[in-house]
């Protein structure tokens, strides 16, 4: 399991809610957990329990599985101080240009890779 930062003398954990097997598998091989989902259901049934285990710091979410519950993924993210949720693109994502990752890491933390 993936570690990051101490909060309360504890490291967090990152979680991937995901909509395609091939992201789940990678992050599974970089040491994130994850949880496959492609309906809203299973995405709301995921976010709560990941909200109510106070390991999980970070959620990562595939941008295809954001339109399923839009109202509860923005009302997470302005309201809730923990778990931090990340939109992270796919092989599925349709607007995506070759540089997107590198502009990702640019806009992140301000490293140009060009």
């Amino acid at each position: 399991m993936l570690f990051f930062g101490k909060e309360s003398g504890r490291f967090m954990k990152f979680l991937l809610i995901s909509d395609n097997h091939d992201t789940l598998v990678g992050m599974r091989l970089a040491g994130i957990e994850g949880v496959l989902a492609h309906d809203a259901q299973t995405v709301e049934t995921a976010l709560k329990e990941a909200i109510a285990n106070e390991e999980i710091g970070i959620i990562l979410i595939t941008e295809k599985l954001v339109p399923l519950c839009p109202d509860i993924i923005y009302d997470l993210k302005l309201n809730c101080k923990r778990p931090l949720i990340v939109e992270i693109p796919d092989r599925h994502t349709a607007d995506r240009s070759s540089g997107s990752i590198t502009k990702y890491i640019k806009d992140a933390i301000g490293v140009n890779l060009d």
